[in-house]
């Protein structure tokens, strides 16, 4: 799937969202049109085209300006045949997912003689990334918004992928490490986004809680200890869900794993899809 059609995708999925945050106000009644638009054909692949109350949206999404036919004259030809279709008034809005060369102007009308046609441009680069974190909707955006910091935003990103409920996590998480990947490197996507998932694991959690506990009861070696006996014992439950029951020698080789050793584990497993995975991973071990 492309960069544009993910956002295609997402701006079907939540039209009442996505219309109120291009247009500014909030909007209630929102109906997603599926129509051929074409007298002749036209590529309509990466549009969203949503009637509002009265009026229709065009909401189209790009990675980049370039286009054939050019984007002002595209837009001239989505307005005309909309218009022809539904008689009513039709607000057009292209979201530019990435910034383009420097000195490249970003056009926003049509103007040939005395035929003008106007569009907007919204620069995702130039957002503020705090709307974009606090809808799930809209968060798989948020990578892309403007930041002067783009890691510690992709860490924050991170975190509100992981706050939401079960659910929802896997699908917009999917999402937002394919739209990351427009500006960030996917190792770095990668290791965030796992790093995060042990993070927010309840499982996890529950054995620093208790780590800490015993900790301050028994002194912070005896804590520490215990800390580490949890982890080692959530290693090996994940694994079993991930590759399947585990043999007698695996377990045996998890249970002589230092403590960064069972961290680094618990990191790559996420990617694991059968025990040659595992066994390949103690390979690097040796």
């Amino acid at each position: 799937m492309s960069f544009d059609n993910l956002c295609k995708l997402l701006s079907e999925k939540h039209p009442v969202t996505f219309a109120s945050w291009v247009l500014g106000t909030p909007q209630t009644s929102v109906k997603v049109l599926k129509t051929e638009l074409s007298i002749e054909p036209i590529r309509a692949d990466y549009v969203t085209f949503l009637q509002l109350q009265g009026r229709i949206l065009h909401l189209e999404f790009q990675t980049k300006l370039e286009s054939t036919p050019p984007l002002p004259l595209r837009m001239l030809d989505y307005w005309v045949r909309l218009y022809r279709l539904y008689r009513l008034p039709v607000t057009q809005v292209v979201v530019l997912l990435l910034p383009p060369a420097p000195e490249t102007v970003i056009e926003t009308v049509f103007n040939v003689e005395t035929t003008r046609h106007e569009y907007r441009v919204i620069p995702l680069w130039e957002e503020n990334p705090e709307l974009f974190l606090n809808d799930p909707a809209l968060l798989p955006l948020a990578p892309l918004a403007a930041t002067t910091q783009p890691q510690i935003l992709l860490q924050q990103v991170v975190e509100r992928v992981n706050q939401l409920e079960p659910r929802q996590r896997p699908e917009i998480s999917a999402y937002t490490q394919i739209l990351a990947g427009l500006k960030y490197r996917k190792d770095l996507i990668r290791q965030l986004f796992r790093e995060g998932m042990m993070r927010e694991s309840v499982i996890y959690q529950e054995i620093l809680r208790e780590g800490e506990q015993r900790g301050e009861q028994r002194g912070e070696q005896r804590g520490e200890q215990r800390g580490e006996q949890r982890e080692r014992s959530l290693i090996l439950r994940q694994l079993t869900r991930r590759v399947g029951e585990l043999p007698q020698e695996v377990r045996s080789h998890i249970e002589t794993l230092s403590l960064e050793q069972l961290e680094n584990l618990g990191e790559a497993l996420l990617d694991f899809q059968g025990i040659a995975d595992l066994e390949a991973w103690f390979s690097t071990l040796e």
